[in-house]
């Protein structure tokens, strides 16, 4: 199941971030788990689903943005995305939404339910790419000829 497609963030104040001082997701009810999440990590990137790669062309075109700085794609439940790590410009200092009373419906509409302060997005994805090489690599496995 997909971990995360939207970034949000809470405007409660951070609470402890050293791993021995932070509960267990599981036992935090939801409106206090942004408050412990270290980095604000959901809002750290956002995500762009992608047309289905099927031909070399497909795969190449994903090569070509893969390549750009700070740039993943992965697959989950049969669907490609970007993953482009690049932070919220809204995001405060002190992890906190500087938007939070007018934040964009995505915002609004993400839940933390199951978030990555449960466990790590790519933990669940079909198929992670993190760079370039890793991609390629892919590639070649999946085409005898490439390119």
């Amino acid at each position: 199941m997909s971990k995360l497609r939207f970034a949000a963030r809470s405007g409660h104040a951070l609470g402890p971030t050293d791993a021995m001082e932070r509960p267990n997701p599981a036992h935090l009810l939801l409106e206090e788990k942004c408050s412990y999440c270290p980095g604000s990590k959901c809002c750290t990137y956002f995500t762009q689903e992608v047309p289905t790669p099927r031909s070399k062309l497909d795969f190449d075109n994903l090569l070509w943005q893969i390549a750009h700085r700070d740039t993943q794609l992965f697959k989950d439940e049969g669907k490609w995305y970007l993953l482009i790590n690049n932070p919220c410009t809204h995001l405060q200092p002190d992890g906190r939404c500087g938007i939070y009373a007018t934040r964009p419906q995505a915002c609004r509409a993400h839940s933390n339910e199951y978030c990555e302060l449960d466990a790590p997005a790519e933990d669940g994805f079909d198929l992670f790419f993190p760079d370039y090489d890793a991609l390629l690599a892919y590639c070649q496995r999946r085409f005898k000829r490439w390119p």
